[in-house]
């Protein structure tokens, strides 16, 4: 059965000038009570009023364009702090509890405003990361990836990060990192700076041209500082052993942090007192 509401009056909401409260006849008793609100666009377009009746086929549509325009000034608040994915709006309207094909029409709607443009967003995210982070290329891909970019967007995309700009950015960063590793040998720094800038997201070929440009080799009272600072943790670690078996798993410990065997050989000779400082 098609069931018919009368409207008996409507109301502008307190809270939110631009929508309406609608009330209905109430079926069997006098007076009336709340049956939905709207948005203004959506009660003008269908000129709602007093002593209007409505069916619920009618309702239906009603209750979409609602939705439809609630979704949208919702997906326009969204937008109004950064740029968006296409994915990103829609995984927001979800939460929203916006349905699929409501949420298909908002997006046509922000298409032809031009607030939805998954290349120029991939664009403007790379830029913004290699300018204020030190992602590499492949980290922000996976970022554009999970954002609902395809690939080739994506490829497009990571052409506003050039060969120079990724070796600037990867230089700063291996200097920076670097200095956070100043107690280790210079092997170990240049082994501990390459896995980070790796998983940063260079590349191997950026990695490498990185060194060819960067010294991260200790003068030679840098390593005496490092080898005796690793020294000393690994004599805390063997000082129960004795002679030869003590010397041992001192040079092990000391050649795996990439120290060379002359200046382990010198700590063990000429930093003995050192060590036990």
């Amino acid at each position: 059965m098609n069931a018919v509401l009368t409207i008996t009056r409507i109301e502008r909401q307190k809270r939110n000038d631009e929508r309406y409260n609608i009330f209905i006849e109430k079926k069997h008793n006098k007076g009336d009570e709340f049956g939905f609100s709207v948005d203004q666009d959506v009660l003008i377009s269908y000129g709602l009023k007093k002593g209007m009746q409505i069916d619920s086929k009618l309702m239906e549509k009603i209750a979409f364009d609602d939705m439809v325009k609630k979704g949208l000034n919702q997906s326009l608040r969204f937008l109004s702090y950064r740029m968006r994915s296409q994915k990103e709006i829609i995984d927001y309207l979800k939460t929203k509890e916006i349905s699929d094909n409501a949420i298909a029409m908002i997006l046509d709607k922000l298409s032809s405003y031009g607030y939805t443009d998954d290349l120029e967003f991939g664009k403007t995210f790379v830029k913004s990361r290699m300018n204020a982070s030190s992602k590499g290329p492949t980290v922000i891909a996976k970022e554009l990836f999970e954002k609902g970019l395809d690939r080739k967007k994506i490829d497009k995309s990571l052409e506003e990060f050039d060969e120079e700009t990724q070796l600037e950015n990867a230089r700063s960063f291996a200097l920076k990192n670097a200095k956070k590793h100043k107690r280790s040998s210079s092997k170990e720094i240049r082994q501990k700076v390459s896995q980070n800038l790796a998983s940063k997201g260079f590349s191997w070929e950026i990695i490498e041209n990185v060194f060819d440009e960067v010294s991260l080799e200790k003068d030679e009272e840098e390593q005496w500082d490092a080898i005796l600072y690793q020294g000393k943790k690994a004599h805390r670690k063997y000082k129960k052993y004795d002679g030869y078996e003590y010397k041992q798993r001192m040079k092990q410990y000391l050649y795996r942090k990439g120290f060379s065997i002359s200046l382990i050989d010198r700590l063990l000779e000429e930093g003995r007192e050192e060590l036990n400082d």
